[in-house]
């Protein structure tokens, strides 16, 4: 293997400290991030003759142009800095949760007086509590429908004072507690909520108690109706704990991980068993894995898994030995203060039989998975295929984009530009444009902005590529296979007119799409095409379409509520730039200043009484 000049001046300067290194490409990308106690032995490691290396790292080490290294104060240190780089750059070699985005959370709102529950992909600190991570939105928010017919939670944005004259239409259909007419306090809502927390956590035996006490209590004290609502809470609590099956006699908590590979695929499945019982299981999957021993996936799923989670198990439950399980154990003990997790390799019993029953779920799951990649697969192909020979295209369209135009008659006019790569969206090459040179309702030329705009940045793109130390946007440094424009011969000559400019013309396969009839209209041809109604071809060409539309429509809704509130505060005299900044920072919202006290605003720096008052004024 050759060594460039460069990389021996590197492999000769790296210090013999513990720290992360930063392996680049020739486009200067990020593509594997690594640890070391010893920097200079570990990346040497990778050139020596005698290496013996797996294929995957082989690949990787031919890729390597340039090295980078940041050095720490320990192994503990190391191993979190190691995380962050490769949650920041996401390196094609290295092992990581496939999905790039943050995993959704049920959070309950703990320090607010009244607290609400709702999902989320953020944690903070801010006092609140929070349970998961789930890979399924659609099946957090199963959760919560079943939960909140056990624990009616508030879901508005009142301000609770217990004294409204009515409650909304919640409480009538039993979905809310209705604190805000006073139909429950503060501590027994706060009792409830509570509940709920500890039924996520799986214990649900107190609860049970607890509610059984209390139905016995008013039924004595004849409040037939408040017995009657706790025997139907318990009832749904016991239809839901029915369905959690009882594992062990033993009462910690327990994480059981185990995982099933396949060509490359790697799948980890893990059982969340709470009081003993099954409360739980969920699956994740892993990219970058092939060629990777079993025990160093292992360890990456766990460090990238409870980076995430907002608390640890008593114990966690793996089915081998892996490397770096003492450092693992460290960082938990320095990130969950006052936890204790013990990392348990079970060799038979219960326990072991824990480990394979959650192996052979997490291959059933990658076999399932793997037939559903495939029939995806298929269709997607075939879909592309039947859209080449509509338009007689020499072959199949690999990179399709899509645009549409949103405004309100004419106002917050906003772009969409979707990009659809075999069959798929890439979501992170979307991009919006705020229309700045038409006034009024004028789709067509509003169409030709953003194309042009578009086209634009694709020269700009081509010149940074040829730049050194310049990183080009890859949403505009290709050209697309085929560009669908959304609306009729209108829209489409606007598009033809803006490709001629760019001499793109007769290069770049076009149509327009008119959403009626689902007709294309193509260059040139007076008769419009028409795909036959159940085609593939047909539904991939309506899904791009109502994508480029439905992300039009919410840059529209952003913008709009974002320039109605700007040009609100900025109509008040004697508020700039900086005190409507000051505002928004201050309340977060429009309906929070316009409720805000004379006394309230006047407290902000820089907010006399009189601008106060004014501010008020205005807003009422």
């Amino acid at each position: 293997m050759e060594i460039t000049d460069h990389i021996r001046g590197i492999l000769d300067t790296l210090p013999t400290k513990p720290g992360c290194y930063l392996m680049k490409n020739n486009e200067n990308q990020v593509i594997y991030v690594g640890k070391a106690i010893n920097l200079r032995s570990r990346v040497r490691s990778y050139f020596h003759a005698s290496a013996n290396l797996e294929g995957k790292t082989r690949q990787l080490v031919r890729r390597i142009a340039d090295i980078e290294w940041i050095t720490v104060g320990s192994e503990l240190e190391a191993l979190i800095l190691e995380m962050n780089l490769i949650k920041k750059h996401r390196p094609r070699y290295n092992v990581r949760l496939k999905d790039d985005k943050r995993y959704p959370y049920i959070k309950i709102t703990w320090a607010d007086p009244f607290p609400k529950v709702f999902v989320t992909r953020q944690m903070e600190q801010d006092g609140s509590r929070y349970f998961g991570p789930f890979t399924s939105v659609w099946a957090v928010h199963q959760t919560l429908d079943v939960l909140r017919r056990v624990f009616p939670y508030l879901t508005c944005d009142r301000e609770i004072t217990g004294q409204d004259s009515r409650a909304c239409l919640y409480y009538d259909i039993r979905l809310c507690s209705a604190p805000c007419i006073g139909v429950i306090n503060r501590q027994d809502y706060r009792a409830m909520i509570n509940d709920l927390c500890e039924f996520l956590n799986g214990r649900t035996e107190p609860i049970v108690t607890r509610l059984e006490n209390e139905m016995e209590r008013a039924s004595q004290e004849l409040r037939f109706e408040r017995a009657a609502a706790i025997r139907d809470q318990l009832q749904a609590i016991q239809k839901i704990v029915e369905r959690q099956k009882i594992i062990v006699s033993e009462y910690v908590d327990s994480d059981v991980i185990a995982m099933a590979r396949s060509n490359g695929d790697a799948c980890v499945q893990v059982f969340f068993i709470r009081g003993g019982k099954l409360i739980g299981r969920d699956y994740f999957l892993l990219e970058g894995a092939e060629d990777t021993p079993d025990a160093n996936v292992m360890a990456e799923f766990i460090k990238q898994f409870y980076d995430q989670t907002p608390g640890i198990p008593g114990q966690v439950l793996l089915p081998y030995e892996v490397e770096e399980v003492q450092i693992i154990k460290q960082w938990l003990k320095a990130r969950h203060p006052g936890e204790k997790m013990e990392i348990i390799i079970p060799q038979e019993g219960k326990l072991r039989e824990l480990i394979q029953m959650a192996a052979e779920n997490a291959s059933d799951t990658l076999s399932a998975l793997k037939a559903q990649w495939q029939m995806e697969k298929h269709r997607q192909t075939q879909a592309l295929s039947e859209i080449q020979a509509a338009l007689n295209l020499p072959e199949p369209p690999n990179r399709i984009e899509c645009y549409d135009i949103s405004n309100t008659q004419g106002t917050y006019a906003v772009g969409s530009m979707v990009v659809f790569e075999q069959g798929v969206p890439r979501k992170n090459y979307y991009r919006r444009f705020n229309i700045r040179s038409v006034n009024g309702p004028d789709d067509f030329a509003s169409m030709e902005e953003v194309l042009t705009r578009r086209f634009n940045r694709w020269m700009v793109a081509q010149e940074e590529a040829n730049k050194p130390g310049k990183k080009p946007d890859l949403a505009f440094a290709r050209l697309p296979d085929l560009l669908i424009i959304d609306g009729g011969k209108g829209q489409l000559g606007r598009g033809l007119r803006v490709l001629e400019k760019f001499d793109l013309l007769g290069k770049i396969p076009v149509f327009g799409l008119a959403k009626q009839e689902e007709e294309i209209f193509l260059p040139g041809q007076q008769a419009s095409l028409r795909l036959p109604p159940q085609s593939q071809g047909l539904y991939l060409i309506q899904r791009i379409r109502d994508e480029a539309h439905r992300f039009a429509i919410s840059a529209h809704r952003n913008r709009r509520s974002r320039e109605g509130l700007t040009s609100t505060l900025d109509s008040i005299p004697g508020i700039g730039p900086s005190r409507r900044k000051q505002l928004l920072q201050h309340f977060g919202s429009l309906d929070k200043i316009r409720s805000a006290s004379v006394d309230e605003l006047s407290s902000l720096p820089g907010f006399s009484v009189k601008l106060a008052h004014s501010v008020k004024a205005h807003l009422e």
